[in-house]
């Protein structure tokens, strides 16, 4: 796995007689196809890891080995639907790899998919907004102390008299200027609010601008989006199981990526420099009347996916192995058995 030079993304040769031969994951399930691409893009964050220091050569190594095989659990012939059920994977734990970046953004959806119900249950009226906190761009290897900044920052602002959030879930994104090459990390953040917010206490996008800004402590106007997020209000009355499609995508968005593939493979400089700056910094926080419903300290299950679903007692068991050649995940095994 190797190219010229550090700044253009990696491209294989497609062995176009294997393609049309094999049998793929993306021809046994295109919603799945979305492995191939975090798979792929795991190869490139390798060989940035690996042009670095010891400890970064370490991480490529375990990149490496991530998710080389991935077992799925099918409802056997005759079940309808014939869904699959990640239930066998080896993931290498890497912050930044593409894959347990991707895995992990699903997990933390999970775990507010599943949340979601109860918290409409009892606070059926509840409202939600959609938030993002900006500060200006840094030199990524200042990176550690703005985002320190920015978490005294959110601690003044969520104690304001002004607050008008019972609860909240907050995500750090952290993206790299294309002119300048400096970070720019900002907040994406799911607010929980009383209906009494629309009634008279609601803060329009200046006024949040300028209680950031007071938090931040700053002599600039930092740019804030604060969007409501309009429900279904008759879905949400009916206290059904699935949240509305409306709040699910707004958690989605806040949940997906800390980094995107394109930034770390882009400036190999860049991107190990921000590794070791972002090196125990929380991603993900959660607060006030959602610690009720999340569990924010269980173990990390990256197997777990929003919406899944349990799959009849004896299923076939299909495993696919990485084709790095092909960049595509292959049938490897087909077995039928009693699942666990």
């Amino acid at each position: 796995m190797s190219r010229a030079g550090g700044s253009d993304l990696l491209t294989l040769p497609i062995d176009r007689k294997e393609v049309n031969e094999g049998e793929y994951l993306s021809d046994v399930s295109q919603r799945h196809k979305p492995w191939d691409i975090h798979r792929a893009e795991a190869d490139d964050v390798q060989e940035a890891y690996a042009g670095g220091m010891s400890r970064h050569q370490r991480y490529a190594e375990r990149l490496g080995y991530c998710s080389q095989i991935i077992g799925f659990a099918r409802d056997p012939p005759g079940a309808g639907l014939r869904k699959l059920k990640l239930t066998n994977a080896w993931f290498c734990r890497v912050r930044h790899c593409p894959v347990c970046q991707w895995r992990r953004s699903l997990m933390w959806q999970a775990k507010v998919y599943r949340a979601l119900p109860a918290l409409l249950k009892d606070f059926p009226h509840a409202r939600f907004l959609f938030m993002t906190l900006t500060v200006k761009n840094c030199e990524v290897k200042d990176l550690r102390a703005t985002l320190i900044h920015m978490a005294q920052s959110w601690k003044r602002l969520i104690e304001l008299r002004q607050w008008p959030a019972r609860g909240w879930v907050r995500a750090v994104e952290i993206t790299r200027s294309e002119k300048y090459r400096t970070a720019h990390p900002h907040y994406h953040c799911l607010l929980v609010v009383p209906p009494a917010y629309f009634q008279g206490e609601y803060l329009k996008q200046a006024e949040w601008s300028e209680l950031w800004r007071q938090c931040l402590r700053v002599d600039y106007k930092p740019v804030v989006d604060i969007r409501t997020v309009k429900l279904d209000l008759v879905q949400t009355s009916r206290r059904v199981n699935t949240p509305p499609k409306q709040l699910w995508g707004a958690v989605a968005e806040i949940l997906k990526y800390a980094v995107k593939p394109s930034d770390m493979i882009r400036d190999h400089e860049w991107f190990r420099e921000l590794v070791d700056q972002v090196y125990k910094i929380r991603g993900v926080a959660v607060g006030g009347i959602l610690k009720r419903y999340i569990k924010e300290r269980e173990k990390e299950n990256l197997l777990r996916e929003p919406g899944d679903e349990e799959l009849m007692p004896v299923a076939e068991q299909l495993y696919f192995g990485w084709k790095q050649n092909v960049r595509k995940y292959r049938k490897i095994a087909l077995l039928s058995q009693r699942s666990n």
